[in-house]
């Protein structure tokens, strides 16, 4: 199997196994399949996202003498209706079509009969560089044919499962500050962006509002990217009311920080976040919804807030937020937590189911919501 970037410096092109899962996760977003080395086993696979005739066809043609199979994720093969504990690989009909697998991927409901044995540690790699990748959360897979697996000169980029494990660790300890400006904002606000690289693509950013005491525990709201709520104004969420509220406690309390991170759709994805939408549509709450998609309820990982809190001198902090989630993620990775403040958002007819499947099967603080529905019971 291929070393990927071997006997090339790397102060130039950082640690090899965050560089191959680098490659790889490129390799996904542009459709194309990649080699997946476990042990003495090499797993080709492919994402299913974008998936056509044409590329399904291609892959089953590479993957030959095998026929490809579906790689789905714990959350995924119970939507189906599978009674398992892992994640697991579907046997796929030889007559089956592009369409027909990306129902089994992302229906609601799947009207034929399941094969399906344990997923081997390739898939699940497979799986997590399609997640890394924010597609959806299934691949196609075979055992990497022979003359594909054994030749130094194959064109398609090869990784180790370890490595693709790894990756979301690496890639927080790759994390540096890329670029800062002073910016005015709306109402006066004087704020201060600190952009954030993690080295393989991924940006978020630190809003810094006046002159926060570094000294003393600082007010600090998490706020994961929502382009429909934060920039459009969509109703059918809470998190655009949520992002100005909280600009404006930050002002009124002399400074504080907001980390907006790249993180949509609970670290779906824009893509993924829109797929869950319209099966919310069809009747699923936003828990149901994302993993009915094969995803967990909330894909986040905070390590990489607390990464950013760290290279800005902030180790102390109160959180404004109603999810205890991010207290918990920010604790387990170094930072002090001084206490939490609410939100208090307006709760009305277009985001009252989301609001209330968040408070009743998510964890959320919403004392505000659970008081107006106390409300209307009366």
């Amino acid at each position: 199997m291929r070393s990927g970037i071997s006997n090339v410096d790397s102060v130039l092109f950082g640690e090899k196994g965050l560089t191959d899962a680098d490659r790889c996760c490129a390799e996904f977003r542009s459709g194309r399949p990649v080699l997946i080395a476990a042990g003495s086993e090499t797993t080709l696979a492919m994402p299913v996202e974008g998936l056509t005739r044409d590329r399904f066809a291609a892959f089953a043609r590479l993957s030959a003498p095998h026929f490809p199979q579906l790689a789905i994720t714990l959350r995924r093969a119970r939507a189906l209706g599978l009674d398992v504990t892992e994640p697991v690989v579907l046997k796929l009909a030889t007559d089956i079509d592009a369409n027909a697998v990306l129902s089994l991927v992302a229906d609601i409901k799947v009207g034929r009969g399941l094969e399906f044995s344990a997923a081997g540690a390739g898939d699940i790699a497979g799986i997590d560089l399609a997640k890394l990748a924010l597609g959806l959360p299934a691949v196609l897979t075979s055992p990497a044919p022979a003359a594909i697996a054994t030749r130094s000169d194959s064109p398609i980029v090869s990784v180790e499962a370890s490595a693709v494990a790894r990756f979301r660790r690496d890639a927080v300890r790759a994390l540096k500050i890329s670029a800062e400006a002073d910016l005015p904002l709306h109402g006066g606000v004087n704020a201060r962006f600190v952009v954030f690289s993690d080295g393989v693509g991924g940006g978020s950013a630190a809003v810094i509002i006046g002159k926060p005491d570094l000294s003393r525990p600082v007010l600090v709201r998490l706020h994961s990217a929502c382009l429909t709520g934060d920039v459009f104004g969509s109703r059918r969420c809470d998190c655009g009311d949520q992002l100005r509220l909280s600009l404006a406690q930050l002002d009124d309390a002399g400074g504080g920080i907001i980390l907006y991170l790249d993180q949509e759709g609970r670290g779906l994805g824009l893509a993924n976040k829109i797929r869950a939408y319209k099966l919310q549509d069809a009747g699923l709450d936003t828990v149901d919804a994302n993993t009915t998609l094969g995803f967990n309820d909330d894909e986040r990982d905070y390590a990489v807030a607390a990464r950013m809190l760290e290279l800005l001198g902030c180790m102390r902090v109160l959180l404004l937020t109603n999810n205890p989630a991010k207290v918990d993620g920010l604790v387990e990775s170094g930072i002090e937590i001084f206490g939490r403040r609410p939100l208090v958002t307006p709760v009305h007819a277009d985001n009252r189911r989301y609001l209330t499947a968040k408070a009743m099967r998510a964890g959320h603080r919403l004392d505000h919501l659970v008081e107006a529905l106390t409300d209307e019971d009366c």
